[in-house]
């Protein structure tokens, strides 16, 4: 009989602790009824009544919406599809003009190189 009602004790103990210290570390937003303040003396109080108090009543939900994450420019259809390219007339000679110029070079370097 004694053994039984020494892990009684040592239950009731543990989840006094338990929610003791659920109740200092939970986020502010999340306690829910009464003031943290409050919540720790019921607990401590009314054991253990208060800790299944705590968790039934105190302890609020965890959000079930996930947090809403920035989206970069670049990540955003909404922006994205608002950009319009800038056209230059002359880019399509430019891009020419500058193919031109890297197949010269590309035979340049073909010609003076010696095959062994």
């Amino acid at each position: 009989m004694a053994r039984v009602l020494l892990a009684l004790v040592i239950i009731v103990v543990a989840f006094t602790v338990y929610a003791l210290v659920d109740c200092l570390m939970l986020p502010k937003a999340r306690v829910k009824a009464l003031p943290r303040v409050a919540w720790f003396f019921i607990i401590l109080l009314f054991t253990p009544l208060g800790g299944i108090l705590w968790l039934l009543i105190g302890r609020g939900r965890r959000a079930t919406t996930r947090p809403v994450r920035a989206v970069g420019p670049d990540d955003d259809p909404d922006f994205l599809g608002t950009i319009r390219p800038i056209r230059d007339p002359n880019e399509d000679e430019r891009i020419r003009e500058l193919e031109k110029r890297l197949a010269e070079t590309d035979d340049e370097q073909d010609n003076g190189r010696t095959d062994r």
